[in-house]
């Protein structure tokens, strides 16, 4: 994230100090310096993101994996913040885009 100044005007015209948001090396950094100050302060810093969703997910499928392979993928999805599912899907959707317009070789 760039730096940027902020300036608050007081009720009497005076300004406050100016804040800027550090660049951070470190998560555990950014972490610590957001547990002590107000985001409020830095509220023009921050920019709309563009968000998408999945869907009509209505169709499933069921795939069956061993135990040792679904402990690896809830893991591997947990340490990714999603579900499972989710980890799948976009693996899915991920190899589906690789493989573009070339037909898909059946087993």
């Amino acid at each position: 994230m760039r730096e940027r100044k902020v300036v608050k005007s007081m009720a009497n015209g005076t300004k406050q100090k100016t804040k800027t948001i550090p660049k951070f090396k470190t998560i555990d950094e950014e972490q610590k310096f957001w547990d002590t100050h107000d985001l409020a302060d830095y509220w023009g810093d921050f920019r709309p993101v563009k968000v998408s969703f999945a869907k009509n997910l209505s169709r499933g499928i069921t795939i069956r994996l061993d135990d040792r392979t679904l402990n690896k993928l809830r893991l591997q999805a947990r340490n990714q913040g999603i579900g499972p599912t989710t980890l799948i899907r976009m693996w899915i959707l991920e190899r589906l885009r690789e493989s573009g317009d070339r037909p898909i070789s059946s087993p």
